[in-house]
């Protein structure tokens, strides 16, 4: 695979700084069940990094010091970490919101059909990745199959009370470009979801979330093979919106990876650039002093017009 971080870094996306902390992003490990090709973190069945007990301990411990009130799952496909449901368990004891980034197709994988009960039991927020509701696409981007395994996951959870009103169960899909352009307009294709999903299978969901794929990776490998790179740096340059700068998801967030080492965002841990809170080259979550985040500087390079070309872009979706 071929890094693309040294095109990257040389950059001039504007400086930015951190507001106040609410959410810890927790990277759980790179195991998933599934390898698709815009993923940002090459995770895969073959990857076998896992955030252990003792490091969910360090986190709990600095939320709970430090007023966290909500936890930002994801990985790989969190759920294959062995302790997940442990920290679940452990979060929803202390009133933090859990936010599960879920790829629909582990809800039937082997060993996980309680998953989804459990998930609802525990009042978990669900992200569901679902690129595209037409099955061609989806196959192509996550592989065989996986159109159709997401729907009947889908199912699952409505049958639960996700995405219905007055249930407190909450799902939101999240689509991704399959190529190197910029997403469309959220509030529309939610419509276009919503009224697909509906008709042709029953479902029903809370919100669509729009995701602009990340030069990084799997992905950015991909398109530095396809000769693409420079031509999508350049798109997402001439679609920048300063106005979005003020809503970028790193300054209320910072990223945790299975070791429990601080990064701004997911993308920056990808792409090992850490956090530069500290005096130190890293620092780990059991020694990070809150006082040096407020208004501490946020690494940047050009991955980062990712989230402000268009409406912009988040773990929460469009930014406007």
């Amino acid at each position: 695979m071929r890094d693309t971080k040294p095109l990257l870094l040389k950059s001039n996306f504007p400086t930015l700084h951190r507001g106040r902390i609410d959410t810890l992003q927790l990277n759980l490990g790179y195991t998933c069940n599934q390898r698709c090709l815009h993923c940002h973190v090459n995770a895969g069945p073959t990857r076998h990094e896992q955030m252990s007990r003792k490091t969910m301990q360090d986190i709990l411990e600095y939320a709970e010091q430090n007023a966290i009130k909500q936890f930002d799952l994801t990985g790989g496909a969190p759920e294959l970490n062995s302790e997940f449901r442990w920290l679940v368990q452990q979060a929803w004891e202390r009133n933090i919101h859990i936010i599960d980034r879920c790829n629909l197709t582990i809800l039937s994988e082997p060993g996980q059909h309680t998953l989804a009960n459990f998930l609802a039991l525990h009042q978990v927020e669900i992200v569901a990745s679902l690129p595209c509701y037409s099955e061609d696409n989806v196959d192509k981007q996550r592989g065989k199959g996986v159109f159709n395994r997401s729907i009947e996951g889908i199912k699952a959870l409505n049958a639960l009370g996700y995405g219905r009103a007055g249930s407190g169960l909450v799902i939101n899909l999240m689509y991704n470009p399959a190529g190197p352009f910029l997403p469309p307009a959220q509030q529309q294709l939610e419509a276009d979801y919503r009224e697909k999903l509906k008709q042709e299978y029953g479902l029903v969901f809370n919100h669509l979330y729009t995701l602009t794929n990340m030069p990084i990776m799997r992905f950015g490998s991909t398109l530095l093979s396809h000769g693409e790179f420079e031509d999508y740096i350049a798109l997402l340059k001439q679609s920048h919106n300063p106005e979005n700068l003020d809503t970028v998801m790193c300054r209320n967030l910072i990223s945790i990876d299975w070791q429990g080492y601080v990064y701004d965002c997911d993308f920056n841990q990808m792409l090992d650039m850490p956090s530069q809170c500290s005096t130190s080259e890293r620092t780990h979550i059991s020694q990070l002093n809150p006082d040096t985040l407020t208004d501490s500087p946020v690494q940047v390079a050009d991955h980062c017009y990712g989230c402000t070309a268009g409406c912009g872009s988040s773990c929460g979706g469009a930014l406007s």
